[in-house]
């Protein structure tokens, strides 16, 4: 690391002022090197697995933060009050680039967490009834692939071509076929758990499911698959911040094999690591 050191002196200056600049800076670098590294995080399950992340590699200073609903953590980390968050998928955070005019990078894929269509009135889909509500998330991406989760369930149809969610945005203007004509309702996503009672299905995130003491593996009448699925929750950062030894220790421990394994056994399908959904 001081192999290209250059000391800030115009005159020769004694071994023991060297020596005094050079500790000068290896105590500077370890001060910077103590700091937290200040990563937002989703209270369930990406708090949680950071929690083991830190007890698995308690040399790694993480500052984890948890902040209330409202607050875009996207614009948070372009203003330098984090460091990182880990909690969104690749395509919400390329509308998220579009929208704040920055460019992010991708630290990490971490886990997928499978979007779940769930009713608290019905046990099947062939209960629903006739002009049926429908809860999905409100912002477009999560839009879009919830619309796709009901395609797969066959609970609707989209025109033609839209086969690729993570390259065609549906909204339900792309409707083809309604044969229940459901009601599609736009809600905010941590918002949509609490909608259950007064709904005929609602679609779900996953980590918002699990807030909510729902078991997607268990309670949803509908999943995502895993394989090919394009909403990988990923670690990012600022370009600035991307050769950061902490983010790249931090998206090390993130997709390592004990870390992998604490996400299959705790979530217990639930959330999917991505190295499992790739076998």
């Amino acid at each position: 690391m001081l192999k290209n050191l250059v000391l800030p002196f115009s005159a020769p200056v004694s071994i023991a002022g060297r020596l005094s600049a050079v500790a000068l800076l290896l105590s500077s670098v370890s001060a910077w090197a103590a700091e937290p590294l200040r990563v937002q995080a989703d209270a369930v399950p990406h708090a949680e697995i950071l929690a083991y992340v830190q007890k698995i590699d308690p040399g790694l200073n993480l500052k984890v933060i948890e902040i209330p609903s409202g607050l875009n953590p996207n614009e948070l980390l372009a203003h330098g009050d984090i460091d990182a968050n880990y909690f969104q998928h690749v395509p919400y955070l390329l509308s998220q680039e579009k929208a704040l005019k920055v460019k992010f990078v991708v630290a990490a894929q971490v886990h997928i967490e499978p979007l779940g269509v769930y009713s608290s009135r019905h046990k099947s889909y062939a209960d629903v009834p006739q002009n049926g509500t429908v809860a999905v998330p409100n912002n477009e991406t999560n839009l879009s692939r919830a619309l796709y989760l009901l395609q797969s369930q066959g609970l609707i149809t989209l025109k033609a071509g839209f086969n690729d969610p993570a390259k065609n945005q549906a909204t339900p203007r792309d409707i083809a076929t309604n044969p229940k004509n459901l009601k599609i309702l736009e809600v905010e996503s941590p918002q949509i758990p609490r909608s259950l009672p007064d709904v005929d299905l609602a679609v779900i995130n996953g980590n918002f499911a699990l807030e909510a003491g729902l078991s997607p593996a268990k309670d949803a009448l509908g999943l995502e698959k895993a394989q090919g699925n394009p909403y990988a929750n990923i670690l990012v950062t600022t370009e600035k911040l991307q050769n950061d030894p902490r983010i790249k220790q931090l998206a090390k421990d993130l997709q390592s094999p004990q870390v992998a394994q604490f996400i299959s056994e705790t979530f217990k399908g639930s959330v999917l690591p991505v190295t499992a959904a790739k076998s």
